[in-house]
């Protein structure tokens, strides 16, 4: 160490147990012991040399808020020439989410010439002591009795050690706070006390398991009572288990009333039964009546393919999706042809067999993922996403093709065939486009078709 005395002092720093740094009076760091460095997780090439204003350097006050450099304990002490007592402040870094607290002492060593003074920080980790306390008021008033043991030994007749009791403890046992701090919740037992409980206790215990109990306590007045407990242990940061805590409910009235209870449960069971039965049938039956107001919301009520709205729906949602993913849409429009001839030559009735006839065929020509549907009267919707758009033709050709074979047999075993008229749209992969806008197009291309003969597929051509 450069302008230190003596290598007695230098032994003493490097074996003492608190973090000691010392900085030049520009604030720059020349010596730092094993235990700085451990504590605020640096090497020694990364701390030494390192000023006041390094970025390194992360600290933050009680409330967690950033603290400046110019108000670092080094800081303050060279701008004041005094020291600094027992400054709380925390250390964060981006390895560990909660900061490290220490209690930070500091202070000028002074010579005749200024710049050859020094400044002396020390400090030590109250992590645990903060963190422990950081809650107490929480838990102090809490509604449920809280109780904190030591771990280090848990057998009879001393141990464990109690630590810690809320105001809830001290409200339903008797006893002060002062009264049990050191003595064992044994303390608590009494001959009614079930030894078995006590057992399954002692063995999680024993094992740093958690449990939960309910066992017989009783007052310092000797009253008892039933408590609920939830048992487990604390460890520190290491890992350590150091205490063991206990969340304690009163539950005396719940057990003296169970047996009265009890009698009466059975009819209770039976309503209870009875009403769930009821309710399920109700909740199937209001299931039920959910899916066929959705079905008829959705779905045409002749043919069972998802209807204008629904298809709508659908379609819009191929749009965002060609949108998003830059695909090729492929959107068309179907008119049966000469369909009111079916209905004028041989009744509605075989005019609706004609609508299912082409509805069945498209339900087994497009996939699951695509939209399609019937769009009003004699005239179909479908929309699907493609990559190829050369291959556009050769699908609706296909499609036209299949209606072809769709086939309607009247009850003298005569059979009708069907021919349709496809109008198409195919929307530009590079241009953000609406399902109205395409529609409009392949409407358009219908016309075409209708009046090019009809049985036949155009495509529109802007």
């Amino acid at each position: 160490m450069k302008n230190l005395t003596g290598v007695t002092l230098q032994t003493l720093l490097e074996k003492a147990n608190i973090g000691v740094v010392i900085h030049n009076w520009d604030t720059k760091v020349v010596y730092a012991n094993p235990v700085a460095l451990k504590l605020l997780r640096l090497t020694h090439d990364q701390i030494i040399g390192k000023d006041a204003k390094d970025p390194q350097w992360r600290f933050i006050d009680e409330g967690n808020r950033p603290i400046q450099p110019e108000n670092y304990p080094v800081s303050l002490v060279k701008r004041f020439k005094a020291p600094l007592n027992n400054e709380v402040l925390g250390v964060t870094d981006s390895k560990n989410e909660e900061p490290s607290w220490f209690m930070v002492n500091a202070y000028p060593e002074l010579s005749n010439n200024l710049e050859e003074s020094f400044l002396v920080v020390t400090f030590n980790d109250i992590s645990e002591q903060k963190n422990l306390f950081s809650y107490s008021a929480i838990v102090d008033n809490a509604k449920d009795v809280i109780i904190v043991t030591e771990a280090d030994s848990i057998d009879a007749p001393l141990s464990p050690r109690i630590v810690y009791v809320n105001k809830a403890f001290e409200s339903l046992t008797g006893y002060s706070k002062e009264e049990v701090i050191g003595e064992t919740p044994r303390i608590l037992q009494g001959k009614d006390t079930d030894k078995g409980e006590l057992a399954k206790i002692r063995k999680a215990l024993s094992e740093n398991q958690a449990i939960n109990s309910t066992i017989l306590n009783y007052s310092k007045s000797g009253h008892p009572y039933w408590l609920n407990m939830d048992i487990f242990p604390l460890t520190n940061k290491y890992g350590e288990v150091t205490h063991f805590a206990a969340l304690e409910r009163d539950v005396t009235s719940e057990k003296y009333y169970a047996d009265q209870l009890e009698s009466k449960n059975k009819g209770l069971k039976e309503i209870k039964a009875n009403l769930e039965a009821i309710i399920r049938e109700k909740t199937q039956e209001l299931h039920d009546a959910n899916k066929k107001l959705y079905h008829h919301a959705y779905y045409d009520e002749l043919t069972d393919i998802p209807n204008r709205r629904y298809f709508i729906e659908q379609a819009t949602k191929q749009f965002s999706r060609a949108n998003r993913e830059h695909c090729v849409t492929l959107t068309g429009l179907i008119d049966i042809d000469l369909f009111k001839q079916f209905n004028d030559n041989y009744g509605h009735a075989v005019g609706d067999k004609v609508l299912v006839a082409v509805s069945n065929t498209l339900s087994s020509f497009f996939r699951q993922e695509d939209a399609y549907g019937r769009y009003g009267g004699e005239e179909f919707a479908f929309c699907i996403l493609i990559t190829d758009d050369s291959k556009v033709m050769e699908i609706c050709q296909r499609l036209k093709d299949k209606m072809s074979q769709a086939m309607v047999t009247l009850e003298d075993n005569t059979t009708l065939s069907i021919t349709v008229s496809i109008g198409v749209s195919v929307a530009n992969v590079d241009k953000v486009t609406l399902l109205e806008d395409e529609l409009i197009k392949a409407d358009k291309a219908l016309y075409d078709a209708k009046s090019n003969g009809r049985n036949c597929v155009k495509m529109h051509n802007p």
